[in-house]
């Protein structure tokens, strides 16, 4: 393995993970570990959503302090993983993400020698571990946590449809098409710290313009979308937080700090409930799309309702 340091310096740890190629050249992922100074037992393994990387240190600090070793998973073509040769994000399946989920589940399990997994997934992420968790996960994952997962399309039913209709026409004959969607700066600016918000993170990695919705990333995602709409059958207990409520980027309004700007909080608690047999939703007043982001008393929430949900749920 190649490791070496991270870009967030000393206690956290990089590991190349290489994934052979695709169309458009070798393919890599990255581990961040970050270890406590004690020997665990007990791990975590975090999956970033769309346009992100792991930035949130403390969110590792939190899981440290919680008894688990931390594991962050920068995808193919995100952050840390992604190359000069590459398009960003674009993958024609949500499964081609499975490889570098099963090497980074090898390493916590075998490698590292921990008995217990939690992972962890925000947003896209959330959808992809989702679907990781139920068709590679039995035996070594004990639980799932999802931060705002992309269970669904943001969007009315009518201009839902015709976004997966035309990102199905295009994938195949013209998959790196750039549809006309994407996300309001107002989420990424109201983070920044450059720009009010309390978080620092690379913009190129991060950028507040997001980066350009592909056709074949799009269906990729409709296709997850529909297979868990269809029902999964995770077979540990799933932890689902959302905002208590959506809130609508508008040109001229800045302020997006009393809910979700990015996901239909509604979509998630409606869906929910397909993951598995064993599910729980939570729903946090003023939180943010990526909940650990959010302002000190709702990220306070969602780190004790975690908390307690772990305490509970996780073998000991």
């Amino acid at each position: 393995m190649d490791v070496s340091v991270d870009v967030l310096g000393p206690g956290y740890e990089a590991i190349e993970l290489p994934m052979g190629e695709d169309s458009e050249g070798p393919v890599v992922a990255t581990l961040v570990r970050r270890r406590a100074t004690d020997p665990r037992r007990r791990a975590v393994l975090y999956v970033h959503g769309f346009v992100d990387y792991f930035f949130q240190k403390h969110l590792a600090d939190f899981y440290v302090e919680q008894g688990f070793d931390f594991y962050a998973l920068d995808l193919r073509k995100y952050g840390r993983s992604l190359r000069p040769h590459q398009t960003p994000n674009f993958v024609r399946s949500l499964t081609e993400y499975f490889p570098e989920i099963d090497a980074a589940v090898r390493i916590v399990r075998e490698d590292d020698g921990h008995d217990v997994l939690l992972i962890n997934g925000h947003s896209t992420g959330g959808l992809i571990a989702a679907l990781w968790a139920d068709a590679r996960g039995r035996g070594l994952v004990d639980g799932v946590f999802l931060n705002s997962p992309f269970l669904d399309i943001n969007e009315p039913p009518p201009v839902r449809g015709l976004g997966a209709g035309l990102a199905r026409a295009l994938h195949r004959r013209f998959p790196r098409a750039v549809l006309p969607a994407g996300v309001s700066d107002a989420y990424a600016r109201s983070l920044h710290r450059d720009h009010g918000g309390e978080w620092d993170f690379d913009l190129e990695w991060k950028p507040l313009l997001g980066f350009p919705v592909r056709a074949a990333w799009l269906a990729a995602v409709r296709r997850g979308q529909l297979r868990l709409h269809a029902g999964l059958d995770i077979d540990v207990p799933v932890l689902v937080m959302t905002s208590r409520r959506s809130v609508r980027p508008r040109p001229g309004v800045i302020d997006v700090s009393g809910g979700d700007a990015v996901l239909d909080v509604e979509h998630m608690a409606r869906w929910a409930p397909r993951l598995g047999r064993n599910v729980t939703l939570v729903r946090i007043e003023n939180g943010l799309h990526d909940l650990v982001l959010s302002a000190k008393p709702a990220r306070d929430e969602v780190f004790g309702e975690l908390a307690r949900w772990m305490r509970g749920y996780l073998p000991a």
